[in-house]
C-alpha cells in the first residue's frame, strides 16, 4: 500500500479468534480493510460474488463516486476534460499521470501518429474470417495476433518495450477497427494519413474510399473525440479487471488487451449501447413508447429498458451529461432529428427525465444510451458500437496494465471459492454404476 495512506485497525471476531486488520485510507473515497492475513489468522476467506465489496488493487488512475456522480481521470473531472481537452492529451494524462506541456504533447501525438500503420501481413488475417463475422470477434483475433508480429515489444520486464507496445496499441487500434468494418462490407482497406488527427483518421479509414477524397467535418471529429474521452477509462470494471488478471500471469500486453476486448463484448458491459439501439428498434415508433414504459414498470415483465441506470452510478452518470449535449449537437448538425429511431430515443429521454418512476429509481439515461444514438447518426452499424468502445478503452486498459506491472505488491490473480460440491467419495467401477 502507498506510504501516503494512513492506517487504523478493524477488529474481526470469528468464534474464539479475535484479530486486528489494518484499515487503509485512500486519498478520496471509501477506506478498505486489509484482509490479506485473514485466512492465516482465522482459517476463513471472504465471500463476495462479483467482487462488489472487494478492492483488488491500489490505483492512482481513475476515481468514481457513484453516489455523487463523479468521475475523475488522475484527479481531473471528466466534464472538464471532455470540454477542454482532446483524446490524445487525455491518453497522455492516463498513461503518465499529468497533463503534457506543449512540447510533450507534440512529441506524443507524433509518436502515436507514426505507429498507426499495421504490418502489411496483418491484412491477410482478415481473409480468414467470414464476411458476416461480428467485428468484435475479428478484433479479439487480430489484436491477440499482434504479439506474432511485434516480437520486439513483448518483454514486460523492459520498460522501453512496455512503452513501445503501449504506443503501438493506442495507435493501431483505430486502423484495426476500421479494417474490421471495411472487411465486413467488402470495401478496400485505407491506410492512415499522418496529417489527420486521431479521430479524423479513424473516420476517414472507416467511411472513406480510394476513389475520392473524404473530408472529415471538424464538428463530427470533435464529437467523436469526446466519445473516446468519455470511454477512456472507468476504474476496475469487468474488462479492466480482466486485463489486470491476464497481465498478472505475465502474459504479453497484446494478449492482455485481447482478453479485455473479449470481456467488453458482453452485452452487460460494452455491448450495452448496442443493446440500447436494438431496444429502440424494437419499440419502433413514438406511439409505442407508453406500452414499453408500462412493461418496464411491471415487475413481472422481463422487458428491461437498456441504456438507463448504471451499476455504479446512483446519480446521473457524469459522462451522460456531456454525451447528451454532444448528441443534440450532432443530430442538429446532421439534420437527423426527424429519423424515426432517433425520434423514439429523444421522446424516451424526455419521459425518463420527467417521469416520477424513473426519477425515484434513478433510472437516468446513461452514456450508452446517448453514445448509441450518436454512433447511429454518424452511420455506424450497431455491431461496430462495441468496437468503438474498445478503441476508446484501450488507453485505460494499457494505463492499468502498466500500473499493475510496476506495482511491487502485484501477484498473480487467484480468487478463492466457497465450495458446495461433494466431499471425498470413492470411485465406482463402471460395471457397478
Amino acid at each position: 500500500m502507498s506510504d501516503m495512506t494512513k492506517q487504523t485497525k478493524a477488529t474481526i471476531n470469528v468464534g474464539d479468534v479475535t484479530t486486528d486488520m489494518a484499515v487503509v485510507h485512500g486519498s478520496v473515497g471509501p477506506s478498505v480493510i486489509d484482509i490479506r492475513k485473514l485466512y492465516g489468522e482465522t482459517g476463513m476467506f471472504t465471500y463476495d460474488p462479483g467482487f462488489t465489496s472487494t478492492a483488488s488493487c491500489e490505483s492512482k488512475i481513475t476515481y468514481i463516486d457513484g453516489d455523487e456522480g463523479v468521475l475523475l481521470y488522475r484527479g481531473y473531472p471528466i466534464e472538464q476534460l471532455a470540454e477542454k481537452s482532446d483524446f490524445m492529451e487525455t491518453c497522455y494524462l492516463l498513461l503518465n499521470g499529468e497533463l503534457p506541456d506543449a512540447g510533450q504533447k507534440t512529441q506524443f501525438v507524433k509518436d502515436i501518429t507514426y505507429h498507426t500503420m499495421v504490418h502489411e501481413q496483418i491484412s491477410f488475417l482478415y481473409r480468414g474470417f467470414r464476411r458476416d463475422a461480428h467485428p468484435m470477434a475479428v478484433m479479439v483475433g487480430v489484436v491477440g495476433a499482434l504479439s506474432a508480429f511485434y516480437h520486439d515489444s513483448t518483454d514486460i520486464q523492459d520498460p522501453h518495450q512496455r512503452m513501445i507496445a503501449s504506443y503501438r496499441m493506442i495507435a493501431k487500434m483505430p486502423t484495426i477497427a476500421a479494417m474490421a468494418y471495411k472487411y465486413s462490407i467488402g470495401q478496400p482497406f485505407l491506410y492512415p494519413l499522418n496529417e489527420l488527427g486521431y479521430s479524423a483518421n479513424f473516420l476517414r479509414m472507416t467511411f472513406g474510399v480510394p476513389c475520392e477524397e473524404y473530408k472529415v467535418d471538424p464538428v463530427i471529429a470533435r464529437a467523436f473525440d469526446r466519445i473516446l474521452i468519455l470511454h477512456a477509462d472507468h476504474e476496475q470494471n469487468a474488462s479492466t479487471s480482466t486485463v489486470r488478471l491476464a497481465g498478472s500471469s505475465g502474459a504479453n500486453p497484446f494478449a492482455c488487451i485481447a482478453a479485455g476486448i473479449a470481456c467488453l463484448w458482453g452485452p452487460a458491459h460494452g455491448g450495452a449501447n448496442e443493446a440500447a439501439l436494438n431496444m429502440l428498434t424494437e419499440i419502433g415508433t413514438v406511439d409505442r413508447i407508453p406500452e414499453y414504459v408500462r412493461k418496464a414498470k411491471d415487475k413481472n415483465d422481463p422487458f428491461r429498458l437498456m441504456g438507463f441506470g448504471h451499476r455504479v452510478y446512483k446519480n446521473y452518470d457524469p459522462r451522460a451529461k456531456v454525451m447528451q449535449q454532444t448528441c443534440h449537437e450532432v443530430l442538429d448538425l446532421l439534420g437527423k432529428r426527424n429519423e424515426p429511431l432517433l425520434q423514439v430515443a429523444m421522446e424516451l429521454e424526455k419521459i425518463a427525465l420527467h417521469d416520477e418512476y424513473f426519477i425515484e429509481k434513478k433510472l437516468y439515461p446513461n452514456v450508452d444510451f446517448y453514445s448509441g444514438i450518436i454512433l447511429k447518426a454518424l452511420g455506424f452499424p450497431t455491431d461496430m458500437f462495441t468496437v468503438i468502445f474498445s478503441l476508446a478503452r484501450t488507453v485505460g486498459w494499457i494505463a492499468q496494465w502498466q500500473e499493475m506491472i510496476a506495482d511491487p505488491l502485484q501477484k498473480i490473480g487467484r480468487p478463492r471459492q466457497l465450495y458446495t460440491g461433494y466431499g471425498p467419495r470413492d470411485y465406482i467401477d463402471i460395471s457397478k454404476r
